[in-house]
């Protein structure tokens, strides 16, 4: 355990593309202004959802705690990431480093069950409509977010140490732009496999058990909205369940391949510009495809430009 008290004494340093100052100027400026979009789309949505009663739906609660989720996502590792791509200071301190891998597992575990949530509302909301607001009562939405972030948080509290805690042997240098698991695990000095595979069986209950519910769920929406006679109607479920499909498929697919394979066998570039996007790409999009595709929130916003007084009052 040496390696490993040697490491905690020190700074990390977080290499990203440091060989390719030039591709990091570049990133700094894009990030930067995704980052500045992604704080005004999620922010817009959370007022949006809270001022205008329309929008006072188990739906909406979902999709507040959603942007909240995506705000607080990006800004526990993009600050960091900013400030290390804008000069040559790269480090990071052993303190900062285990902060933000808490945060990054635990609220992207929080995520992953918090979509499987909005898919069993919509999942009631179609194919139960006359029961939606009985089942999905005020004390059930909470219970359900409070579950999402529970057994996030515990899977961050179980997963964040066993990471920090590997033996590095004195290696400090971080072949990336965060201190994310997998790279953290593949500065290790000792074989990994034991924690790879606990790693795998946690990310079957918090990534893969939800990803399931979800698409079971959909099974069940897709053959009530196929009995839907209304055309309209049809459209209507098909805008608003094809947002959540969207918001599911950006999220998840980056997260399966990250996580379901942490260690040696991914590719490092691959699995830098993965954590990009994912975590820049699909918070600043989140917004724009519930906006886009939903009339509520484009009434919502409508509303609250034009100066409905009634939102301004809230204000």
């Amino acid at each position: 355990m040496d390696g490993t008290n040697d490491s905690t004494q020190g700074n990390f340093i977080l290499l990203g593309f440091s060989d390719r100052p030039h591709l990091e100027r570049i990133l700094f400026v894009v990030i930067l202004i995704a980052y500045l979009l992604t704080l005004m789309g999620n922010t817009t949505i959370i007022l949006v959802s809270r001022l205008d009663p329309h929008l006072h739906t188990p739906m909406y609660f979902f999709l507040t705690h959603l942007s909240f989720l995506d705000l607080s996502f990006t800004t526990s590792s993009i600050p960091q990431l900013l400030y290390n791509l804008n000069g040559h200071d790269k480090t990071i301190s052993y303190t900062g480093c285990a902060i933000q891998l808490f945060l990054f597992l635990g609220l992207g575990g929080v995520e992953c069950l918090l979509l499987a949530v909005m898919a069993y509302d919509r999942f009631v909301a179609v194919c139960k409509p006359l029961h939606y607001l009985v089942i999905m009562n005020p004390h059930l939405c909470m219970g359900l977010v409070s579950l999402a972030w529970g057994c996030g948080v515990a899977n961050s509290l179980i997963m964040s140490p066993m990471t920090l805690w590997l033996p590095r042997c004195g290696y400090c240098k971080v072949d990336h732009f965060l201190c994310e698991m997998p790279a953290l695990i593949r500065m290790a000095c000792v074989n990994t496999a034991a924690i790879e595979g606990i790693a795998f069986i946690l990310a079957v209950g918090i990534v893969l058990s939800p990803l399931v519910f979800i698409l079971i769920s959909y099974g069940y929406i897709v053959r009530a909205v196929l009995s839907i006679q209304s055309s309209s109607g049809r459209h209507k479920v098909f805008n608003t369940c094809g947002s959540h499909l969207t918001v599911v498929s950006l999220f998840y697919g980056n997260i399966i391949y990250m996580y379901m394979q942490p260690g040696t066998s991914s590719s490092k570039d691959q699995g830098k510009f993965l954590t990009l996007f994912y975590n820049i790409v699909t918070p600043l999009l989140n917004p724009m495809i519930y906006t886009f595709r939903n009339k509520e929130v484009k009434g919502a916003l409508r509303r609250l430009v034009l100066g409905n007084p009634s939102l301004r009052k809230r204000l």
